[in-house]
């Protein structure tokens, strides 16, 4: 019986691994596979800290948006001297997750664009 599944089991898993998005079937798989590991007791806290997790990178993503977009309407005011307007830019890119060292302004920028949900981007 095991060597009849393990085929289908491996082409499910190259399948997710090959597909961005997987489909129906290989979501039942992986609840499958979440349940056996962590049992019906623990699902909802499970799906509870995932869920908070996931709220928490949102809003703290929110934030750093709020702060580049704030950033960048104080830059075009002139409010920045060079120095400041290079931590600032590190310090998003720090919160961002991008690591700024050896990387120019522009960089940066295109960095952080790259980071930012496709409908809003960074202009210097």
């Amino acid at each position: 019986m095991r060597n009849l599944l393990f085929p289908v089991v491996q082409f499910k898993v190259m399948n997710i691994v090959q597909m961005q998005f997987p489909g129906g079937q290989e979501w039942l798989l992986i609840l499958l596979i979440i349940f056996l590991l962590f049992g019906a007791s623990k699902l909802p806290e499970v799906a509870r800290s995932l869920g908070k997790s996931m709220g928490e990178f949102k809003k703290a993503q929110r934030e750093a948006e709020m702060e580049l977009r704030q950033f960048e309407r104080e830059l075009r005011e002139g409010k920045y001297t060079q120095d400041e307007k290079r931590k600032k830019l590190e310090k998003i890119a720090r919160d961002l997750g991008i690591d700024p060292e050896g990387k120019s302004d522009e960089e940066l920028l295109e960095e952080i664009n790259k980071a930012l949900p496709k409908t809003e981007k960074a202009e210097p």
